[in-house]
């Protein structure tokens, strides 16, 4: 099994306490997003989890902490060029990056992904604007750096929602490739490999790869041995299957693109009901809740059989 940590809010900033407190329990409780009484108990030793995606717009809160992780693992980080008006609560980039730098040394670069995404446009945040900024990040972090994975805006519930605010129009064929061209001749320029995940847009012959965010060899290159491939659940998607532990509605980041935090209303209640020392992230375990533990063999053993 491969934990994702999270696709649903940012636990490395924004939860690390209760995702360090949930290793030394051994145990993770995850409520179903459609039946919240409903739980999933993950067990978390080597005879279940092969290895953990940490996926983060601020790993700071767990750099001093890497050494109690028991599992493989690697960090996919989202740098963007937006400022308060898209992202209000976002960390200083500058910091951002220094963290990166931090965990390339003490990792290997081999295990940070960088997330240029979503890509989107307005009056503000134009085509050589997104130039100028991605020229920027790869002077700064190619060195420590060997992929950028980038994608450009869907309409999630919440960016339809915000996208007047934004001033934001979709995408079409001809800037999605001219940003192609411009991104990927960048990339070239600094020995860094360029993919899209998700993307039905083929950029193939600007350099950018159709890849995947979660990439099978890339995965068994990290814990040493083969993965039974399963797909995930989007369907223009072909990474491997994940498990996520997180939540929807309780990210403080704020980002007016987002798709987990589809209720605004609701973030700033549920983050409310967040207790590090509980066994679910949201609240606690209650009596109407039904508790089925995730009996799944790592792909070690399975490998082995």
């Amino acid at each position: 099994m491969i934990l994702f940590v999270s696709g649903r809010c940012d636990i490395p900033t924004f939860y690390s306490t209760w995702f360090f407190n949930r290793i030394k329990a051994g145990y993770v409780d995850v409520r179903n997003p459609y039946d919240p009484h409903q739980i999933s108990r993950i067990v978390l030793d080597q005879a279940n989890i092969d290895a953990i995606i940490f996926c983060t717009k601020n790993p700071i809160p767990m750099l001093k902490r890497l050494d109690e992780i028991p599992f493989p693992y690697l960090f996919h980080i989202t740098i963007t060029p937006y400022h308060q008006d898209i992202e209000p609560c976002v960390m200083n980039k500058k910091e951002i990056m220094n963290a990166v730098k931090y965990l390339s040394k003490h990792i290997g670069k081999d295990k940070v992904v960088i997330r240029y995404d979503p890509i989107l446009l307005n009056k503000t945040y134009t085509i050589d604007y997104h130039e100028k900024a991605f020229q920027k990040l790869c002077e700064q972090i190619s060195p420590y750096i060997h992929k950028i994975i980038i994608s450009f805006v869907d309409m999630y519930k919440n960016t339809m929602e915000n996208m007047k605010y934004m001033q934001l129009h979709p995408l079409n064929y001809n800037e999605m490739h001219e940003l192609g061209k411009r991104l990927g001749k960048i990339a070239y320029t600094y020995d860094i490999k360029i993919e899209t995940c998700a993307e039905s847009c083929d950029l193939r012959e600007y350099g950018i790869a159709q890849g995947r965010c979660i990439d099978k060899k890339e995965m068994e290159k990290l814990i040493g041995y083969e993965i039974p491939y399963k797909k995930g659940v989007r369907s223009q998607c072909s990474c491997i299957e994940t498990v996520d532990i997180g939540d929807y509605n309780c990210c403080h980041h704020g980002c007016k693109y987002c798709y987990a935090n589809y209720d605004e209303k609701q973030v700033k209640d549920r983050i409310q009901l967040h207790d590090p020392d509980s066994s679910v992230l949201l609240g606690y375990l209650t009596k109407q809740d039904r508790i089925t533990e995730r009996k799944e063999k790592s792909f070690r053993q399975i490998t082995l059989l």
